[in-house]
């Protein structure tokens, strides 16, 4: 049920990460949030999610709001960086501490990634758990990795507004995973629950690749004491070799197709051409 069928006001968010320009992936995805929360009368945010200053640069923050520009994608109010919001992501870290919901990590990616070579994202071994007890003895998480410890064998199902009846396994799908980095910024899973919750989002658009990450935030939902939002995962748009579009593919990127002549509504009927579905 979405927020307006419920009588909820709707909130949704545009949240682009500005490590690269858009490309028609985006243009799908955004333009469906947009669609959908404008179409019910809701409030349409903007979020930009730079908190990797390495990789987030401020050409490819205005070559966002140019492209959502261009696309005829408005939003309501100022725009909100993930860069400016540290404390509040730390006050979540000391809550799910203080809980016993995380621990740290001395494991590196190298030796996660000797654990399934050919596997993007091995489950974690519950015997390199490090212990929740010793968390509560750190002021801060700097200079660790930490993880949430997932309940063993719980089923997590929610609704889609796309695919319907999800259901992820934790030790199966997914494992223990990080909240926070040992450069000490924190994980995608932790700021964009942490920032859902405080903008009041009600419903979350994004692509299909995120069905796993849904499946672990509505942990930290639940750990954080939080209502989860309404999710719609949007099928993926791939490329002509049936590859899923990133920021390199730069022959799609948004602007590129502006300057062969492209109109938006143009560009929407090119992404609806790529459209897969990843289930």
């Amino acid at each position: 049920m979405s927020g307006a069928e419920s009588g909820v006001p709707v909130v949704g968010r545009l949240a682009p990460t500005p490590t690269g320009f858009l490309h028609l992936g985006h243009a799908w995805t955004f333009s469906m949030a947009h669609r959908r929360v404008r179409e019910c009368g809701g409030r349409l945010l903007l979020r930009i999610e730079d908190l990797d200053l390495q990789r987030c640069k401020e050409e490819f923050v205005e070559g966002a709001l140019e492209d959502f520009r261009w696309l005829g994608l408005d939003w309501d109010g100022a725009p909100e960086f993930q860069s400016r919001r540290e404390e509040l992501y730390l006050d979540a870290w000391r809550r799910l501490r203080d809980g016993g919901f995380v621990y740290r990590c001395g494991r590196s990616r190298k030796e996660m990634s000797t654990l399934a070579p050919h596997v993007e994202e091995p489950v974690f071994p519950v015997e390199w758990r490090g212990s929740v007890e010793e968390a509560r003895c750190h002021e801060t998480p700097s200079g660790w990795n930490w993880r949430f410890r997932v309940p063993d064998g719980r089923r997590v199902v929610f609704d889609d507004q796309t695919f319907g009846p999800i259901e992820k396994m934790a030790q199966k799908d997914f494992g223990d995973f990080l909240v926070w980095n040992r450069d000490g910024i924190p994980s995608y899973e932790l700021a964009v629950v942490v920032d859902d919750l405080a903008m009041g989002i009600t419903e979350v658009v994004r692509g299909a690749d995120l069905l796993t990450s849904t499946a672990r935030q509505l942990l930290l939902y639940e750990a954080l004491g939080g209502c989860a939002p309404v999710w719609c995962h949007c099928q993926l748009v791939c490329d002509a070799e049936g590859r899923r579009l990133a920021k390199r593919s730069g022959g799609l990127a948004l602007r590129e197709l502006r300057r062969r002549g492209m109109s938006p509504a143009e560009v929407l009927e090119l992404a609806a051409a790529g459209v897969v579905n990843p289930c």
